[in-house]
């Protein structure tokens, strides 16, 4: 026991003895937690790693092959391993080949890394601010970036027409993710005081923030002429029309990166779940683990947006679905988080260039049907089983 200690033992000596007991029990039974844990739920867990990887190869196959021409499964194969240097026996439809390689392959790709990345994000904000509800809309990136956005498209001509012919196709993406890292600092900074990082403040940063850059926003719509007007309100509900293997080029490589390194992070947010103190005691630099994590979902976020439009839901409800079956461990979570989001805004954005076709809904309006339902269950369900958030 803690109080077990020598007679004659200095008050400073036994906070310091008492200290290291503590630390000592809780990497003990964290390690011990982890361990039976996973002997007692990894068989099920990688079924569902198998059963997510199935599930996003099958819809990204019907979505390079679903469309106003259709093309059969072999077909999108052989054009595929094509495109890699290698023939498969007979000849190949060049007006396929074109369809799955310019059209259709990079808005697959893109849907899969902004989906991918959303869905992450939004498992590591709600870890990190330790609450369910948290996406990474609550630190501005979403808001910063459509202020830019709109902006850009209202003044376009006008006085910022000089920065939008010099990086013309660019030029509305640019603005947006710089929007969002922009607002982004802003929070971070409001939160940081004496070198510590305050959640609970970054939290509350982030919601003023968010409530200026939407009422500046606003403002900027009021401004806006019709052309402007069908223009903004398409990109804020979110599309994937315009992706291109130029788009993908620039995008990809920072979505990866976001992607790759936020499950680094899964231990420690493991350790924040017991709170911040204890996770410091078991040997964490939360500052470091808080910057980081911000910094990769704010770059992670910011390109998705700029890309992609303001697409909700998608970092809400995947970390939700998965706990239901997983569990909290971050270790799981962040990884099948990218998975699954990758497919349903897969899913998303198939049903939202074919329900209408050949018109083509925001995808946002598919995700807010699909995540408003699911939240209302969710909280059926919580309430019959009578816990609450």
């Amino acid at each position: 026991m803690l109080t077990s200690t020598q007679p004659h033992s200095s008050p400073g000596r036994q906070s310091c003895e008492a200290m290291r007991e503590i630390t000592a029990t809780h990497r003990s039974e964290n390690v011990d937690a982890a361990s039976s844990v996973a002997h007692a739920v990894g068989s099920p867990r990688w079924s569902l790693c198998i059963g997510l990887f199935v599930l996003l190869i099958t819809v990204s196959v019907t979505a390079l092959g679903v469309g106003a021409v259709s093309i059969n499964p072999r077909e999108i194969i052989s054009i595929l391993v094509d495109s890699l240097g290698f023939s498969l026996a007979g000849s190949l439809d060049p007006a396929y080949q074109q369809i799955i390689m310019s059209i259709r392959f990079p808005r697959v790709a893109m849907a899969v890394l902004v989906g991918a990345g959303l869905a992450i994000s939004g498992a590591a904000m709600q870890g990190l601010f330790r609450n369910p509800l948290a996406d990474p809309a609550l630190i501005g990136i979403s808001s910063g970036a459509a202020l830019a956005a709109v902006a850009v498209i209202v003044f376009g001509t006008t006085f910022l027409s000089g920065y939008t012919a010099f990086w013309g196709i660019y030029a509305l993406p640019l603005a947006a993710f710089v929007g969002g890292l922009v607002t982004t600092f802003l929070v971070y900074q409001f939160s940081n005081f004496n070198s510590r990082t305050s959640v609970s403040t970054m939290l509350l940063a982030g919601i003023a923030i968010n409530a200026l850059t939407i009422a500046v926003t606003g403002l900027l719509t009021y401004l806006a002429n019709d052309e402007q007007l069908r223009t903004l309100t398409f990109w804020s509900m979110g599309s994937l029309g315009g992706a291109s293997w130029g788009e993908l080029r620039v995008a990809a490589p920072i979505l990866l990166l976001s992607i790759v390194l936020i499950p680094l992070r899964a231990n420690a947010l493991n350790a924040l779940l017991l709170g911040e103190s204890e996770a410091l005691h078991l040997g964490y630099n939360l500052e470091w683990v808080k910057r980081g994590l911000i910094v990769l979902v704010a770059l992670c976020v910011g390109v998705s947006v700029s890309f992609a439009g303001i697409i909700g839901f998608i970092g809400l409800i995947t970390p939700h679905l998965l706990r239901l079956s997983i569990g909290p461990d971050h270790r799981f979570l962040l990884p099948f988080s990218a998975l699954l989001g990758a497919s349903l805004l897969l899913a998303s954005d198939l049903l939202a260039r074919t329900l209408v076709a050949p018109a083509e809904l925001p995808i946002g309006i598919i995700t807010s049907l699909v995540g408003g339902p699911f939240f209302l269950w969710l909280l059926l369900r919580q309430r019959r089983r009578g816990e609450s958030w």
